[in-house]
């Protein structure tokens, strides 16, 4: 086991419920970005680094909506529209992420992350916006990079995000139902219950995408799945890259008792469904090999993460460089400070906001925060 964030795991729980209480809040608040803008289910905000400063919003649903950066904006147009192709069956069924390809000004291509019906499985495909008409996907060019199945409707992860090395990572849960029943979070014959990395410029071995050379289980001999970067994962719902250092942060559903915060290491094994968060989940008693969290809450704050993005430029100086997160249930929202991976004790930002669904930023490092009541917000004092 990883016990240098053991003592600190622990503190995180401890710190994060004593501060939880709203009369020990600073006065920051939620504020309305696009206030004449409304959408439904808002899972992922995006906005390309083509110059053109426009923003991209998924919708659970299957819509995609593109809209002008302004606070007075009061028009949205239609993106991208997969309702006929998107199963929405289940409460965290959808279309669930989307991405900009890092050469999208000359190539158009962006990905999104999907789950389908018959058979139920995950889609990540690739399209192209119109040549003519950059505020229009061209729905007929849906290329399906990468699909598998999904034996239950929850735990879909969903996440799609380009990393600093230009490969696509996809945030993926261990397949549904509770305490994983099929045992994925620990199976690396699977792609269930793990961060994959994929190279979508390339292709090879009957794959529309090459598996990375430097992944850690490609060509392992065991039968491995190449394209996993990182397992142990119950349902990573949202990750990102630290601008600072480029390492991967991701947020981790948790079962019954804990909600974790991962800074994933290429090969890592982050423990589920053999602990959940800094316990020991189910019989077994051996943490060996294990990464544990850099910090977490217990279910007394809340129950259900919303990880996460890094507050970079914006008028809040005292925030910049902290990762920003959220609990969907309790309308928590958090700052999050780190030193030589080492965690410190949460901020507590707000305690009032239930329904934080997503993050997400422009190019220019402008943090949002999205939720379920339809708006998109910016966090302001």
């Amino acid at each position: 086991m990883n016990l240098k964030f053991v003592a600190v795991a622990i503190a995180m729980v401890s710190a994060s419920t004593a501060c939880a209480a709203p009369q020990d809040l600073p006065a920051y608040r939620l504020e309305k970005a696009f206030p004449g803008l409304l959408f439904r289910r808002p899972v992922d905000l995006q906005g390309p680094d083509d110059g053109s400063g426009r923003l991209f919003v998924a919708e659970q649903g299957g819509l995609v909506w593109v809209f002008p950066p302004s606070s007075s904006a009061s028009v949205k147009k239609e993106f991208l529209d997969l309702r006929s192709r998107v199963d929405t069956r289940g409460n965290e069924e959808g279309l669930l992420g989307i991405a900009f390809h890092p050469d999208f000004r000359s190539n158009g291509y962006f990905y999104v992350n999907y789950t389908a019906a018959n058979p139920d499985r995950t889609v990540v495909s690739r399209f192209k916006a119109e040549p003519d008409n950059p505020d229009k996907a061209d729905e007929a060019s849906e290329f399906a990079i990468l699909e598998f199945a999904q034996p239950y409707s929850n735990h879909n992860g969903g996440q799609i995000a380009f990393g600093p090395d230009g490969f696509l990572y996809i945030a993926v849960g261990d397949g549904g139902s509770a305490g994983d029943p099929q045992g994925n979070g620990q199976n690396r014959r699977t792609l269930l219950g793990s961060i994959l990395r994929i190279d979508v410029d390339g292709s090879g071995n009957g794959l529309n995408y090459a598996i990375p050379a430097d992944n850690p289980f490609a060509g392992s001999g065991q039968g491995f799945r190449g394209e996993i970067f990182a397992y142990g994962f119950r349902n990573p719902w949202r990750f990102c890259f630290d601008p600072s250092t480029s390492l991967l942060w991701a947020a981790d559903v948790g079962q019954n008792a804990r909600e974790e915060i991962d800074m994933v290491r290429k090969g890592g094994n982050y423990g589920w469904n053999l602990m959940e968060g800094s316990l020991f989940y189910g019989p077994g008693r051996d943490g060996s090999g294990l990464e544990l969290p850099v910090a977490e809450y217990d279910h007394a704050v809340g129950k259900s993460i919303t990880g996460g993005y890094f507050y970079r430029t914006g008028p809040l100086t005292e925030l910049k460089g902290a990762y920003i997160y959220a609990d969907f249930i309790s309308g928590k929202l958090w700052a999050l400070r780190h030193k030589d991976g080492v965690a410190e004790t949460p901020i507590p930002l707000l305690a009032d906001k239930p329904g934080i669904s997503s993050f997400g930023t422009d190019p220019t490092g402008s943090l949002y925060v999205l939720a379920f009541d339809g708006y998109v917000y910016r966090i302001s004092r």
